[in-house]
């Protein structure tokens, strides 16, 4: 029987009622579930599967019960499959959890007719090295950012693209974007809005101490590297808002193009321009 693995947010009790229904739904159409640990506390059932190690049972399809948040954990923990992920919006924006509960069953029968259409979303790799050697990696959907904590104080940074120097600049910090997360902390810094298929990467600097210096948009295979030159107390690498690093004085953060994607499965076209209309109120006044 195919497999679909089911990952939800937590703190979510609404959450009981749509798993009910959406396990009876998956079983009558003779679908197997593999739940996440959350899933399970909400039909109540022992056990669970963490969501690194859903993977390993190959399922046919995710599907993802929560916001932007949840697809993007499930999103780093399926990366290096080719398994489609349908994610459904129970948050406040969803700018990627675009399908909203009401179209869940219709996008489920189109999937089972081969009639929905699946979006690749190109990831960005990055490396954390410290004294000349790997420190740790990461695969993000969204960006990389490196920012200063709680401590009023910038942070000094140097930043190359391709091995050429583009500035060097005291700022609150660094966002490194793909085109999928330009409308996430990128759109909060000003930075320009990408279509997802675009090959671009985007590199906007959090209020720089320069008003000329302005967010980048370089080609998609390019590499960029942050040099740490200066660290208030509590700086950090965060990738895709989820998992930290604090940094230290001579750190050189590395992105460039995974060679990783995600596919999301989409009930309509046009979806991108769907969102920024519902959400960003394009065209009202």
């Amino acid at each position: 029987m195919p497999l679909v693995a089911i990952i939800s947010k937590p703190q979510k009790p609404e959450l009981a009622g749509i798993l009910r229904e959406l396990v009876s739904w998956l079983e009558i159409h003779d679908y197997q579930c593999v739940l996440d640990p959350d899933s399970a506390a909400y039909l109540a059932v022992p056990g669970g599967i963490e969501r690194p190690d859903m993977p390993a049972h190959k399922p046919n399809l995710v599907i993802v019960l929560g916001g932007d948040g949840t697809l993007l954990a499930a999103a780093r923990a399926f990366a290096r499959t080719i398994t489609p992920i349908l994610s459904v919006n129970l948050g406040s924006l969803g700018f990627l959890t675009e399908i909203p509960l009401g179209d869940l069953y219709m996008t489920l029968q189109d999937w089972c007719d081969h009639r929905a259409d699946v979006e690749v979303r190109s990831m960005m790799h990055a490396e954390l090295r410290r004294d000349g050697k790997l420190l740790h990696q990461w695969d993000a959907l969204n960006d990389v950012v490196v920012s200063k904590g709680t401590i009023a104080r910038m942070a000094d940074f140097m930043v190359e693209i391709d091995a050429q120097l583009v500035a060097k600049f005291r700022a609150d910090g660094i966002i490194v974007a793909t085109p999928t997360g330009s409308t996430a902390y990128n759109l909060a810094a000003n930075g320009p809005i990408v279509m997802p298929n675009v090959n671009a990467m985007l590199v906007t600097p959090i209020c720089p101490h320069l008003l000329t210096l302005r967010p980048i948009v370089v080609p998609g295979d390019s590499s960029v590297t942050i040099h740490i030159e200066g660290v208030p107390n509590q700086t950090y690498l965060t990738v895709d808002g989820q998992e930290a690093v604090e940094l230290m004085l001579g750190d050189m953060v590395h992105c460039c193009r995974s060679q990783y994607s995600v596919r999301l499965l989409r009930h309509t076209p046009n979806g991108v321009f769907n969102v920024l209309r519902s959400k960003l109120k394009w065209g009202e006044r």
